[in-house]
């Protein structure tokens, strides 16, 4: 087979159930659901941080966050990194990306600086707010719609609901259109990178969108009375204080939490259109059988459940499992469905695999591939997503470690010597208790699966430290 294109959709902070195929009737996901229907939909693909740039890091160097040392929101990566985007520019591909990155800080409009990415086309535009002058998507907002955009910069809550065809998302389907039709080298293999904002908070959307889910019955919030009363404190101190200047769940009244969930809906139903438009494009162009598209999402959102909205220092499964849909047409069997515990980390090499490039020695995840090709393989058992400080109210700091291995989540919440904050934890078993709702930390029945779960993860954070260099003697 010939060298495949590959197109990579990512949306922000979209939780694994917000995609129709995966089991939730209430959402509008219709170009998706055909997706997954023609390709592989992953029931349990975990990210290796639940906010933004530690879990973007791990997908682009294809390591845990311990590795590559981008903790938390607000720190640059090393300059030195090594991006899997630049081995495909190596090997040949023509490589592009819209949208958002956010391998650095970018906070206040900060423009993020370059790696050697390997991108030949970069529209880098972090978030659709005002900030940075190298803001692509205010370039063309300004150019397009003038009077919308000015107003936007003293109303940056417009920025949230511009009418369709002045979006974001739209713009990140336009640009990508763009680079299908005229600006890709069509001599060479393409990869490019559709970065998504939506559905991150604030909670937004334009108005036909917000319409469609007026009448439509979502699901309830994922919680029950005293929840928080047997959870760590920091999610209760969560749910009642107000983070990043936004409100908590608590301040919210129950018609403004449902407002926020409906446009949360709506959002996903925003990209998913978008998503379309690219699909369609893709056809039009004759690309479609010999291209890889994968859609997946950063992180998730707790959007009510658990009595917290947004993200930090969570690592329910609404935060840190996300969607993974993979087409390859004559590769990956229609309607495939796939139960192993995959990570965000497998993608890097999954993708040079299938670009046909030698793995680099320092990847920590494994290729998807025979996974993709509906193979019967050994694949390990357990996946692994480490918090490490990163907002509001982690002060003093919060250090989280997540192993999801068979039935049963373990979460350690880390005391000292990594923070001042007193030890604590979580365990749940999936089995009897999917919504993860029942602390069993404390629980004297569940003492030895609790210790062995603990011992089981110090055997994984051994098996992922960075051990990349070559011993080139005995000493």
């Amino acid at each position: 087979m010939d060298t495949p294109n590959i197109l990579l959709i990512s949306t922000d902070q979209q939780r694994h159930d917000m995609v129709g195929a995966a089991g939730n009737p209430a959402v509008s996901t219709p170009h998706l659901d055909r997706l997954a229907a023609q390709g592989a939909l992953f029931e349990n693909c975990y990210v290796q941080n639940p906010v933004c740039s530690p879990s973007r890091a791990s997908l682009m160097t294809g390591t845990y966050a311990s590795t590559h040392g981008l903790y938390e929101n607000g720190v640059d990566i090393a300059p030195v990194t090594r991006v899997f985007s630049k081995d495909l520019a190596e090997a040949g591909y023509d490589c592009g990306l819209v949208g958002k990155f956010h391998l650095h800080s970018c906070f206040h409009g900060r423009t993020e600086p370059r790696l050697d990415d390997g991108f030949r086309v970069f529209r880098w535009a972090h978030d659709p707010y005002p900030g940075s002058s190298e803001n692509a998507y205010h370039r063309w907002l300004r150019a397009t719609r003038p009077e919308l955009y000015e107003r936007a910069l003293g109303e940056r809550g417009l920025f949230d609901s511009m009418p369709t065809e002045a979006h974001y998302s739209h713009w990140i389907a336009e640009e990508t259109i763009s680079y299908l039709r005229t600006d890709r080298r069509p001599e060479q293999p393409f990869f490019f990178v559709a970065n998504f904002f939506d559905p991150h908070h604030g909670f937004g959307a334009p108005e036909e969108y917000l319409r469609r889910y007026d009448d439509v019955d979502l699901p309830p919030v994922n919680t029950r009375p005293g929840e928080l009363q047997d959870k760590p404190e920091i999610q209760r101190l969560t749910s009642e204080h107000r983070g990043g200047g936004m409100p908590s769940y608590v301040e919210h009244t129950e018609q403004q939490l449902d407002e926020v969930r409906r446009a949360y809906y709506a959002m996903v139903s925003l990209v998913d259109d978008e998503v379309g438009r690219i699909l369609a494009v893709l056809e039009e162009e004759g690309l479609a059988e010999s291209t890889i598209v994968v859609f997946t999402s950063d992180h998730g959102e707790l959007l009510g459940d658990h009595q917290l909205l947004r993200k930090g220092p969570f690592l329910y499964d609404c935060s840190v499992k996300v969607p993974l849909i993979i087409r390859w047409p004559g590769v990956v069997p229609a309607g495939l469905r796939r139960e192993e515990l995959v990570q965000w980390v497998d993608l890097a090499p999954t993708f040079l695999e299938a670009a046909g490039i030698e793995r680099p020695r320092s990847y920590q995840g494994e290729s998807l591939l025979p996974l993709l090709r509906g193979e019967d393989v050994e694949w390990r058992d357990w996946a692994l997503s480490q918090y490490r400080s990163s907002g509001d109210p982690a002060n003093p700091s919060a250090h989280l470690t997540m192993l999801r291995h068979d039935r049963f989540k373990l979460i350690t919440h880390h005391g000292a010597p990594s923070t001042p904050r007193q030890r604590d934890g979580e365990l749940y078993d999936l089995e009897t208790d999917p919504g993860e709702l029942e602390n069993l930390w404390d629980s004297a029945a569940h003492r030895e699966v609790r210790l062995a779960l603990a011992e089981r993860m110090l055997d994984v954070l051994a098996g992922v430290e960075d051990r990349r260099g070559v011993q080139l003697a005995p000493w």
